[in-house]
């Protein structure tokens, strides 16, 4: 509609040009006439052609593709369709924006992909050149000395070793958090208790715990077990790396307690440490792969720094989340959910009296 009055307008405009000019030569009102009929039709199908043809058609065309584009069909269906609209430089004028600002998201979501692809590398690398370097110098170390010192050369074969241990639980991980991010390790769902679960892991690290000088301890604050449908060996990961992580950056003779609260369809399961905390800031990041909050510390701790990433994908497939809390100095909490199993409720049955 916008569209005609402007033609009307732009025609009316020259018909009124050409009038003026006929009336100053001629002085007649009725040829004046005549030539705003005429030059007023002439103008208003001369300008609509125009526009229609190489204006109009092409912001349809436009608002075609741009509309077909969000939707993500094919640039040959988008061409073929024929499109109703009362105003298509409207629509076009919101599709773009719209469009506009999708593309700005998909930007700023392929700066941050593009930021951790970079310092995935930069983390890979270094953690991959720690232990070889390490390798590499042991080995020459012995070779320099053509194994006449045999205690120094079953020194660095040992440490060598060791470094080896720690390539292959690398790769081991970052085998593991792969197929965990494609899909291709599936979630087994089985019922267990999880309390049962708990003191199983804790019989496994009573060992681990006594080395660093940390007390284990279980919370249960119900009677009755918390039935969870989960797979049972990944969470029993997910909760070894979590205590484990607990020794790791505990203080000798701290604690480490597991609790669990019912949150009625869901169990909430919280793994507690009073060690050396962790820095607000750091927390966004602490799920992250080879994030370290300590890097002195983790590098004599070692390890390959995807637990807690493991954790969170595991937890994640389960469609449950994890969350974690903590204050430098003081200690810290992560928590993490499960699905409880539905109790079914039989109605009860009436006792007949005799």
């Amino acid at each position: 509609m916008k569209l005609r009055v402007l033609i009307l307008i732009n025609a009316a405009a020259v018909a009124i040009a050409l009038s003026a000019v006929n009336y100053y030569f001629q002085h007649n009102w009725y040829d004046v006439g005549i030539t705003f009929v005429l030059s007023f039709a002439i103008s208003f199908i001369i300008f609509y052609y125009l526009i229609e043809k190489y204006v109009y058609s092409k912001i349809k065309l436009i608002y075609k593709l741009i509309h077909n584009l969000k939707l993500g069909r094919d640039l040959r269906d988008a061409l073929g369709d024929h499109i109703v609209s009362a105003d298509p430089i409207k629509d076009v004028q919101q599709e773009v924006k719209e469009w506009a600002s999708q593309k700005k998201i998909e930007i700023d979501e392929l700066r941050k992909q593009e930021k951790f692809r970079r310092e995935f590398l930069s983390n890979i690398s270094h953690e991959f050149k720690t232990p070889l370097f390490a390798i590499q110098g042991y080995i020459e170390a012995i070779q320099d000395d053509n194994f006449e010192d045999t205690d120094m050369a079953a020194q660095f074969l040992e440490k060598a070793s060791k470094n080896v241990d720690r390539l292959s639980y690398l790769i081991k991980d970052l085998d593991e958090i792969s197929k965990l991010e494609s899909g291709e390790i599936p979630i087994n769902y089985s019922k267990f208790k999880v309390n049962d679960l708990i003191k199983e892991v804790f019989e496994s690290l009573e060992l681990k715990a006594n080395q660093h000088s940390i007390r284990l301890i279980f919370k249960q604050k119900y009677d009755e077990p918390f039935l969870v449908t989960a797979d049972r060996e990944k969470i029993r990961q997910v909760l070894v790396n979590l205590i484990d992580n607990s020794f790791k950056y505990g203080k000798e003779g701290g604690t480490t307690s597991v609790s669990v609260f019912d949150l009625h369809d869901q169990v909430l399961i919280e793994v507690t440490d009073d060690g050396i905390g962790i820095e607000e800031h750091n927390l966004p990041r602490l799920f992250e792969r080879f994030f370290r909050t300590d890097q002195s510390r983790s590098r004599q701790i070692g390890g390959s720094g995807l637990g807690l990433a493991i954790v969170k994908h595991i937890i994640e497939a389960h469609q449950q989340t994890i969350n974690v809390r903590s204050t430098a100095g003081l200690g810290s909490t992560f928590g993490f959910t499960l699905q409880k199993v539905k109790q079914i409720q039989f109605p009860a049955i009436p006792v007949l009296k005799s």
